[in-house]
């Protein structure tokens, strides 16, 4: 300190300020030795700073070190400033926030994912309980309930009446529908009416061959009767399941049930006695000749071809046109036929009363 008095004491300035004395160049000396000790003094090491934090203190610090960092030559007058350390850290700290960023808006897009999996897999898993409540809801209350009603119109005869609400029954139809069980109630009404129908031939199978015939029309008009019944009550399965799904007719599919599993089992132990009841008159009543007849070609039109002389005394063009050059075979078989029956106690009748011919 001694040494900086007396050199200061030797330091003369004019007016303007200018140094010039005998002692510059120690002054000189000295400001360099200062500013070597300020330049060798340790630095603080910036810690990582969060991202948030990053910006602000990296410019507080910028500013701190600008606005004390200076200093003046005092012979030339440049102005230099001291770099911080700051400086060499900052594209650490915006590589560690930009892998931040990056960690984070992966972690929001894996748990966004992961919550719409989640809630996907919920709402199908809600989806099955609410179908397993329907379905256990179906076979508790609805079906039962048409099942009595499907059984009760299958029994009844044409010519009795019971009493059945065709109101309530067309409700459970409707609400079935409505729950998406129209395969669940189509399948459960074709399986009853099988079942019933399976019942139905095995009875004629136990039915003597006199009475085979007159059986047989009452199970056709019997069925032929409820389906009636039925049809209508599931009109709202038939125009929104089974015609517009299925492509097909509830009646239709009905009665090929009947065809599969009552008629085509005993076709060809009604065919020759149908034809002997033919050949031998009133033995079985001319309207259940053709309600059987007509019964069996609505059913399967093809069985018309295991009889055609049958067929075509009740329905008309089973046989072939007339040709014209078989005219001679028509008038002969005609004749046949009333030599037959006048042979079987059918005479012409009285003959008397008939208009003579202009000939004679």
């Amino acid at each position: 300190m001694e040494a900086m008095e007396d050199d200061s004491l030797d330091v003369k300035d004019d007016h303007n300020h200018n140094y010039r004395a005998s002692g510059s160049n120690k002054v000189r000396t000295y400001l360099s030795s200062q500013l070597s000790e300020i330049s060798t003094v340790p630095q603080p090491v910036c810690a990582t700073v969060p991202v948030g934090e990053a910006g602000t203190r990296q410019g507080k610090l910028w500013s701190g070190a600008t606005g004390g960092s200076k200093f003046m030559d005092s012979d030339t007058g440049s102005e230099s400033s001291e770099v911080s350390e700051t400086d060499s850290t900052a594209p650490g700290a915006a590589s560690e926030g930009k892998f931040a960023l990056d960690s984070t808006s992966k972690f929001r897009k894996f748990t966004r994912s992961r919550a719409r999996e989640l809630t996907v897999s919920t709402q199908l898993g809600l989806r099955l309980f609410l179908n397993a409540m329907a379905v256990e809801d179906y076979r508790k209350n609805h079906w039962p309930n048409l099942e009595k009603a499907v059984d009760r119109l299958l029994i009844q005869n044409p010519t009795d009446h019971i009493s059945v609400s065709y109101a309530q029954i067309y409700s459970y139809v409707y609400k079935c529908v409505c729950q998406q069980h129209s395969e669940l109630l189509y399948n459960d009404l074709t399986s009853k009416i099988t079942g019933h129908l399976q019942q139905v031939s095995a009875h004629l199978q136990a039915s003597p061959l006199e009475n085979f015939i007159e059986n047989f029309n009452i199970a056709l008009t019997q069925y032929i009767a409820s389906l009636q019944c039925i049809v209508p009550v599931f009109m709202y399965l038939n125009k929104f399941y089974i015609e517009s799904k299925l492509n097909r007719d509830l009646r239709e599919d009905l009665m090929k049930l009947f065809a599969d599993h009552v008629a085509e089992k005993h076709v060809n132990t009604l065919m020759p006695l149908l034809i002997k009841a033919r050949s031998m008159p009133f033995e079985v009543q001319p309207s259940t000749m053709a309600s059987v007849v007509k019964g069996l070609y609505s059913l399967r039109p093809e069985w018309a071809q295991l009889a055609p002389d049958l067929f075509s005394g009740f329905i008309p063009q089973i046989n072939p046109p007339a040709v014209e050059s078989l005219l001679q075979d028509y008038a002969a078989h005609d004749q046949k036929l009333q030599m037959e029956l006048s042979m079987n106690g059918f005479p012409r009748g009285d003959q008397s009363r008939k208009r003579a011919s202009e000939d004679s």
